[in-house]
């Protein structure tokens, strides 16, 4: 056992035979991971890439759990009610910072859960269905300033970060577009490719292949510079909007009061499942970057989110129903 583990156990009052069993019996049933998206989006699609390495490792099943609805609290909810045994866990995505502000929740994310790791992070991008005639983010903003309130988007939901971002764009920029929330970025995407919604604004893992395809037109990224995810198309803070940066992310959280020796092991068995050439691989396809970082990393990136997007969602007032 590693002296770190051991001492954390030691530290939350456990004995040092509890300590061991509880390291050596788990996992004795299935795992289940919590999404808290319909299937189809990107958090959906990050876990069941890295589902089956995890599996492998832990020599147990993992089940994908997927309770989508109101902006990922649905899932929320129902993962920081779980018992804190090891055998819930969830993979939230960045709603869960700004839902800390957004919502009335009955739990605090800090105090709910424990952090195991920040999974991966990437470019949010908006793109457009390719028969609309904007070629740039600066078309659509000269087009919404010439006819306000006329142009809607499309987001995984409200108050995620696809969402905040686009009002913090809107408020710098001083146009206006109309919101219109889905109840997950699955949905959202078959009205974009459709063209039922001319705008989207979503990460790029489930958009990439519709970028590749033609079928959706890039507009501008959110990434401080050009990414390799989507080559070629200038980030927001080069097209008028400087030092304009959201990144999306995707973290791995446990119950708060879950055993530290259970929560070493997954994030042992989740950075073993993350290193793997194909699990990584194939998340860096879809248009993220594999993170891994420990627990300590990973709670400290969640405060510095909840602080930061809280902020502008206070500075903006965005409500639930905007």
């Amino acid at each position: 056992m590693h002296r770190r583990t051991l001492l954390a156990g030691l530290a939350a009052g456990l004995s040092v035979p509890s300590i061991l069993r509880a390291q050596s019996a788990w996992p004795d049933r299935p795992v289940r991971i919590i999404v808290p998206f319909p299937p189809g989006g990107s958090t959906d699609t990050i876990a069941r890439i890295f589902q089956p390495k995890l599996s492998a490792v832990l020599g147990q099943s993992v089940v994908i759990d997927n309770r989508g609805g109101a902006s990922g609290s649905i899932g929320g909810i129902e993962a920081a009610r779980a018992p804190a045994d090891g055998s819930t866990w969830m993979l939230a995505y960045d709603n869960e910072a700004t839902n800390q502000t957004l919502m009335r929740l009955p739990y605090k994310a800090l105090e709910a859960f424990a952090p195991v790791s920040l999974v991966a992070s990437g470019p949010l991008a908006l793109v457009t269905h390719q028969s609309t005639p904007w070629k740039s983010f600066r078309d659509v903003v000269a087009a919404a300033k010439a006819a306000p309130d006329t142009i809607s988007y499309a987001s995984s939901g409200v108050g995620g970060l696809a969402h905040v971002s686009t009002t913090l764009l809107q408020q710098q920029g001083g146009f206006n577009l109309v919101h219109v929330p889905y109840r997950g970025g699955g949905p959202a995407l078959q009205d974009a490719v459709a063209g039922q919604v001319p705008l989207f604004m979503s990460n790029v893992v489930i958009i990439s292949q519709h970028i590749k395809a033609g079928t959706l037109r890039p507009l501008g990224v959110t990434t401080a510079a050009e990414t390799r995810h989507v080559p070629g198309i200038a980030p927001f803070a080069a097209q008028g909007f400087p030092g304009f940066e959201a990144p999306t992310w995707w973290a791995f959280l446990g119950r708060a009061g879950t055993p530290a020796p259970i929560l070493a092991r997954m994030q042992e068995a989740l950075g073993q499942a993350l290193a793997d050439p194909e699990v990584r691989g194939k998340i860096e396809e879809q248009g993220a970057d594999v993170q891994a970082t420990g627990p300590e990393a990973c709670r400290a990136f969640l405060a510095r989110e909840i602080e930061r997007w809280g902020r502008v969602i206070r500075e903006n007032n965005i409500r639930a129903d905007s």
